[in-house]
């Protein structure tokens, strides 16, 4: 007889998930770690000025971390993050200004270096902030106006549109079966193929807005209520109905891939409109 516990599914790990746990920018974190000792030992000493000095210099250097870090994840660069616009505030010009400052603060108040020096020193670690990380894209993805829609229209709804997979993506997380996870993965991937041809090619994006607008949301509606209920119960009569809508979603999706950019979406129409009813029946809506 085996002891040991049998193994969970293992979870699906995507890029995703790789740029969600990127360890790019944490080593900034480390870096006010060194002034902990000199805080404790001012504290200690009853030296008032040492200790705020280097509290404040580790609360700067501390902030510029989380924003360098969210500035990082701000500018992936992958289709998703395309079409929205760019961060209100340069996180990463920010966090390599704090970083300048604080070091150049550092030089003068704690080391007793002078403005020069520290100037040397603030511009040093300015110009290496830039070169390990660079500064804030402020580009976004070109979409023309089309088939009487405009640009912001259409970046509106394909933008949207990703949100809804990264929805899908997020809940697909919370699954864990290895075949379900790789059909929602594919059902992801068609779905974000037929927006990145809409991306290069608007013309399609009023016969193409209900397969954003409706059908991908009863499709989020479909994983994230499975999601959950997965969650509470293990019925095997559940997944197994889960599994017939993944095929028939995955099916439907595929045979009109290109029809829904090129012809008439009517058979999409009503192979969607008779899937979600028998989904509604089934409880799984």
């Amino acid at each position: 007889m085996n002891g040991f516990a049998p193994l969970k599914s293992a979870k699906r790990f995507t890029g995703n998930s790789l740029s969600q746990y990127s360890p790019r920018g944490l080593l900034l974190y480390f870096l006010p770690l060194a002034l902990i000792p000199a805080t404790v030992i001012g504290l200690l000493k009853g030296h008032v000025m040492t200790v705020l000095i280097n509290a404040g210099a580790f609360s700067l250097y501390s902030l510029a971390a989380i924003c360098l870090r969210k500035g990082l994840k701000a500018e992936r660069t992958d289709s998703r993050s395309k079409l929205k616009n760019p961060s209100r505030w340069p996180l990463k010009l920010l966090s390599a200004i704090l970083v300048a400052l604080t070091t150049g603060l550092l030089a003068t108040l704690g080391a007793g270096q002078s403005w020069t020096i520290a100037l040397l020193y603030a511009g040093g670690a300015f110009l290496g902030m830039y070169l390990s990380y660079g500064f804030d894209s402020r580009q976004i993805s070109p979409v023309l106006a089309a088939d009487g829609y405009s640009a912001d229209e259409i970046r509106k709804t394909l933008a949207d549109a990703y949100a809804i997979i990264s929805s899908i993506d997020q809940a697909n997380r919370a699954i864990r079966h290895d075949e379900l996870n790789q059909r929602i993965a594919t059902i992801c991937q068609i779905a974000e193929g037929v927006i990145a041809d809409l991306e290069a090619d608007p013309r399609g994006i009023r016969r193409a807005r209900k397969f954003l607008n409706v059908y991908l949301e009863n499709v989020q509606q479909v994983i994230q209520g499975y999601a959950k209920t997965h969650q509470q119960t293990t019925s095997q009569a559940l997944e197994q109905n889960f599994r017939q809508a993944l095929e028939a979603i995955e099916s439907a999706f595929l045979e009109q891939q290109q029809k829904l950019l090129e012809e008439d979406v009517f058979d999409l129409d009503v192979k969607i409109e008779v899937l979600t009813a028998q989904l509604k029946r089934e409880g799984i809506m």
